[in-house]
């Protein structure tokens, strides 16, 4: 029987969907201010040994998105709980896939012949199809479910597929070529070299033979993905062993892992991702972080990627005084793909600039991705206690005081609540005990001198010897919170 419309996932519901799958996992950072670490995203998938590296980054199309390029992966839900549970959540060749001009997009009622994509299908369903929606293939469900690995197989078919096709065409090339039909060769091979971002291998062929032609005006060509079954598998389980060292705090071991990865597949962006992350929030070294997050926007990556990039960038930049430059990266960075960091990083920089309800807008924004998550409702807390409520803001504080990562948060809400001597002690277990290294303690120190949320302890003797190695960055004084929070209630 044929699925209506109306059985299908509306736009309203997968748009809240979406928001609660995107970026959900179990562990999170949210140090001095909005947070960081863990390749930008909210947490570690879930810890333990084999922590969650890639996250397939899937999307609901937004009106303003630009078309995509290449082709299209519908995933068609069923359920919130499929969204939550599913192993389409995580993958790494889809992961390289999204890189090679391949969309990851959540269907709902709004995607253009979603009729025809779907047919008679009972959800969950995938299709894989062309940019203008005209549908290739499809996999229908076992027992209500999708398995990764055979999505992966659909997709890994037409790309195969395709290919071969590419090697017809370089073969009538050569042909063409040797038989003294210059200008036919060239145009066959340039047709292929154009294929880069799906094909870069091929492409390179084709570049080649056109050097050989006397072809000399191509551009360059990125390296191919390690998509090799082994050898993926060996360079996930690099980035967990990674991964676990930075939850750990083992950092110059994280940096290890996640160098040695990257050195495995340098066209895969989840190394520098995460390495990226790792040495702006952690390690602090920010010459070594701006060369990783621009050297991400300058390779093929997906829209996950190049998010957490912009976002890194936005952040250092705001600390060196180019304000409004850093603010334009972070906000390209949530209309790229939604991070929490992002939205809790825009909170504090709107917070900071006197608008309190721009603030408290993202606040909300970074809330909705995960609701429960308790870092997210500590951060959340902050602004809470800002707008008067107080109380609810110190519950909430007390039932985290053992998060170690939301020790400057934590503080932030007792400095709100006049409780001057717990404010002092949790920023002191920032700065000692969460904070690993001078460098970014030094930055850390600075954002709190500047910081409205402590606007009551900012002539204290005792915060400013607390903040004494601040790096002195960031202009001084702000507006005070208050005032701005009640202008704007």
């Amino acid at each position: 029987m044929k699925n209506s419309i109306p059985l299908m996932l509306n736009r309203a519901l997968t748009l809240l969907l979406i928001t609660v799958f995107v970026v959900s996992p179990v562990w999170a950072t949210c140090g001095g201010g909005g947070g960081g670490g863990v390749g930008g995203m909210s947490g570690g998938g879930g810890g333990g040994s084999t922590p969650t590296v890639y996250y397939v980054p899937w999307k609901v199309r937004a009106p303003k998105d630009p078309a995509p390029l290449g082709l299209v992966l519908y995933w068609f839900p069923a359920s919130m709980d499929e969204l939550q549970k599913s192993s389409l959540r995580a993958s790494r060749p889809l992961s390289l896939y999204a890189t090679q001009c391949i969309s990851m997009e959540v269907g709902d009622t709004q995607v253009p012949n979603a009729d025809k994509l779907i047919g008679s299908s009972k959800l969950p369903v995938a299709v894989l199809a062309n940019a203008d929606g005209t549908p290739i293939t499809k996999l229908e469900n076992t027992g209500g479910k999708l398995k990764v690995e055979q999505v992966e197989k659909l997709v890994e078919s037409e790309v195969k597929q395709r290919e071969s096709a590419l090697d017809d065409q370089l073969k009538d090339a050569r042909a063409r070529a040797t038989a003294g039909d210059k200008e036919t060769a060239v145009k066959l091979y340039r047709s292929v070299a154009d294929r880069k971002c799906m094909f870069p291998r091929k492409a390179k062929d084709a570049a080649k033979e056109l050097k050989k032609l006397g072809m000399n005006d191509i551009a360059a060509i990125p390296p191919a993905p390690v998509f090799d079954r082994q050898l993926s598998a060996l360079i996930e389980r690099t980035m967990q062993r990674g991964l676990v060292a930075e939850m750990n705090s083992h950092y110059t071991l994280a940096e290890k892992f996640y160098l040695k990865a990257g050195t495995m597949d340098p066209a895969d962006p989840a190394p520098l991702r995460y390495l990226g992350e790792l040495y702006r929030h952690h390690i602090g070294d920010w010459a070594k972080a701006r060369m990783t997050f621009e050297a991400i926007l300058n390779m093929p990556v997906d829209s996950l990627s190049r998010a957490v990039a912009l976002h890194g960038l936005g952040k250092m930049t705001i600390h060196e005084g180019e304000f409004k430059k850093g603010l334009s990266l972070m906000e390209q960075s949530v209309a790229e793909f939604p991070l929490a960091l992002a939205y809790r990083n825009l909170a504090v920089y709107w917070n900071s600039e006197g608008d309190f309800a721009r603030g408290n807008e993202y606040t909300q924004k970074a809330l909705a991705l995960d609701p429960k998550d308790p870092y997210n409702l500590v951060f959340a807390a902050v602004f809470m206690a800002a707008a008067g409520k107080r109380d609810e803001a110190l519950q909430i504080a007390r039932a985290n005081v053992r998060l170690l990562p939301a020790s400057y948060n934590l503080a932030a809400i007792y400095a709100q609540n006049g409780q001057r001597e717990k404010a002092l002690a949790f920023l002191k277990r920032h700065f000692y005990q969460y904070e690993r290294y001078q460098s970014v303690r030094a930055k850390e120190m600075m954002e709190a001198r500047v910081d409205a949320v402590f606007d009551s302890l900012r002539a204290d003797p005792a915060f400013i010897a607390l903040t004494h190695e601040a790096d002195g960055r960031l202009p001084m004084p702000m507006k005070p919170m208050g005032t701005r929070a009640g202008a704007n209630r």
